[in-house]
C-alpha cells in the first residue's frame, strides 16, 4: 500500500519538473541582488519558524497525557529565561530585517542611475546607459529607442554589459513593466512616467510581461527579452531600420487601438517627440499637451474668457474622439455664462446682440509657448488679442457672476 502512495505521487514531481525559478536564476546584477534579499529575508524567517514547528511537535510528544514522566505543574506562570528567548530572537531578527530593507531601498532603488555592472566591476565613466522609453498599450508594449531611432513592440534587446534606462509610461490605464531575469517591477501610468535602471551580465532570452491586470487582453500582454552581444545588437538595430514601415504620430493613434496577441514587429525610424507627446497625451494634431496646460496654469491661467472659444476639452477623452465604446460624448465650451443667463441672451433683440463687440473666436491649442494674451511674466502681452467678455447696454445687462456651462 505504501509503494502504491509513492507512485501516486510522482505525477506531482512530473510537475514540479516543468516549474522555471526565473526569479531565483537571474541574467542581471539588480535581479541578483533583489534575489539575494528575497533569500536572505527568507532564511531569517526560517530561524523562527523551524524552531517554533519543532518545538510544536516535541511538547506535543513530550507532554501528552500517557507520558507520566513529564513534570506536570499546574501552577507554573513564569520564567525569565524563556522571556529573553521569546523577545530578543525576533527583536535581533527584526533588526536585521531593518538594515537590509533599509540598504535595499536605497541600493536597490529603480531610479538610482547604476554604478555597477557586476559585484567586482563598476561602472565606466565614459559609458552611457542605453536609453529606452516604454510605453504599455492595450494589450501590447511599445519600445522606443532614441539613439537608434527605430521602436519596436513586444521586442526589447539590449547589449549585455552595457546598463539600461527605462522611462515608462502608459497610454491608457495603469500597467506594470516587469522583466524578472533583468530588474524589479515598476508601474507604467497614464500621463506619468517612472523610471528603471538595470544590466544584462550574460546573454539571455526570457519573457516579461505586465504584473497588474488591464483589461480582456491583458494576459496575452508579454514580449521577448533578449540581452545580446555587442555585436549581435549592432546587427539587431541594423535589422530594424530595414524595416518599411516608420513609426509616424499616425501610424502611433493606430497602433495605439485596442489589439490582443500582437506579433513582434519593428519600426525603422520614429518621431523623436512621440514619447513626450504620449507622455502628454498630445499625441493627436492640435490637443494641448499637460505640459503646456501646466505652464499656463503656472503663469496664472488665461482667465474665463478663454473658455469662450470652444476650446478642446482637456479631459483625455481620445476613446470617445476616436469612435470606440468606452468614455462619454465629446463635449465643448457653450458659453461662459449660467444657463439662465444663456437663455436671457437669446431673448435680447437683433440689435442688442449686434451692438456686442465680436470676441476673438479662434480655436485655443497647444502650439506651443508663449500662450497667446500672456507674455513670459503672465501679464497681459502688447498687441495680444485676448478673448474679452461681451459687454451689454446697462439696460439689457445680464445679472449675476459668470461662470462656465458646459454642454
Amino acid at each position: 500500500m505504501r509503494c502504491l502512495r509513492l507512485i501516486a505521487l510522482l505525477p506531482l514531481v512530473a510537475c514540479l519538473g516543468g516549474c522555471n525559478f526565473v526569479v531565483l536564476a537571474p541574467t542581471g546584477d539588480i535581479a541578483a541582488q533583489q534575489r539575494d534579499l528575497l533569500v536572505v529575508s527568507t532564511l531569517l524567517m526560517l530561524l523562527i519558524i523551524i524552531p517554533v514547528m519543532a518545538l510544536t511537535a516535541f511538547f506535543a510528544w513530550k507532554y501528552r497525557a500517557s507520558n507520566t514522566d513529564a513534570p506536570y505543574e499546574p501552577e507554573w506562570s513564569h520564567s525569565t529565561q524563556m522571556e529573553l528567548v521569546i523577545w530578543s530572537a525576533p527583536l535581533l531578527i527584526i533588526i536585521c530585517l531593518g538594515a537590509l530593507t533599509w540598504m535595499g531601498t536605497h541600493l536597490l532603488d529603480p531610479y538610482r542611475p547604476l554604478d555597477r555592472i557586476s559585484a567586482d566591476t563598476a561602472v565606466p565613466a565614459e559609458m552611457t546607459p542605453l536609453d529606452v522609453e516604454v510605453v504599455a498599450l492595450d494589450w501590447k508594449w511599445l519600445f522606443i529607442y532614441p539613439e537608434q531611432g527605430i521602436a519596436t513592440v513586444n521586442d526589447l534587446a539590449a547589449p549585455v554589459g552595457r546598463p539600461i534606462r527605462f522611462r515608462i509610461t502608459s497610454s491608457s490605464v495603469m500597467n506594470a513593466f516587469y522583466v524578472p531575469t533583468l530588474a524589479g517591477m515598476i508601474y507604467a501610468m497614464p500621463g506619468m512616467h517612472t523610471e528603471l535602471h538595470a544590466i544584462a551580465n550574460s546573454p539571455v532570452e526570457s519573457r516579461g510581461f505586465s504584473a497588474n491586470y488591464s483589461g480582456a487582453g491583458f494576459s496575452g500582454m508579454f514580449f521577448r527579452f533578449r540581452g545580446l552581444p555587442e555585436a549581435d545588437f549592432d546587427a539587431w538595430v541594423a535589422q530594424a531600420k530595414q524595416a518599411p514601415d516608420a513609426l509616424t504620430r499616425a501610424a502611433y493613434l493606430e497602433l495605439e487601438k485596442p489589439s490582443q496577441n500582437v506579433p513582434a514587429r519593428q519600426y525603422s525610424a520614429v518621431d523623436p517627440a512621440l514619447f513626450d507627446a504620449i507622455l502628454n497625451m498630445c499625441v493627436e494634431d492640435g490637443k494641448m499637451c499637460m505640459s503646456e496646460m501646466m505652464a499656463i496654469d503656472a503663469k496664472g491661467g488665461m482667465g474665463i474668457e478663454s473658455a469662450a472659444a470652444n476650446t478642446l476639452p482637456l479631459t483625455y477623452d481620445k476613446h470617445s474622439r476616436r469612435g470606440t465604446v468606452l468614455g462619454g460624448a465629446p463635449s465643448y465650451v457653450a458659453g461662459v455664462c449660467t444657463p439662465e443667463e444663456a437663455s436671457r441672451l437669446l431673448t435680447l433683440s437683433s440689435a442688442a446682440r449686434a451692438r456686442a463687440p465680436v470676441s476673438d473666436l479662434a480655436p485655443v491649442l497647444g502650439a506651443g509657448l508663449p500662450v497667446p494674451g500672456l507674455s513670459a511674466t503672465g501679464l497681459p502681452a502688447a498687441g495680444a488679442s485676448a478673448l474679452s467678455p461681451i459687454s451689454l447696454p446697462a439696460s439689457e445687462a445680464l445679472p449675476g457672476p459668470r461662470r462656465p456651462s458646459n454642454s
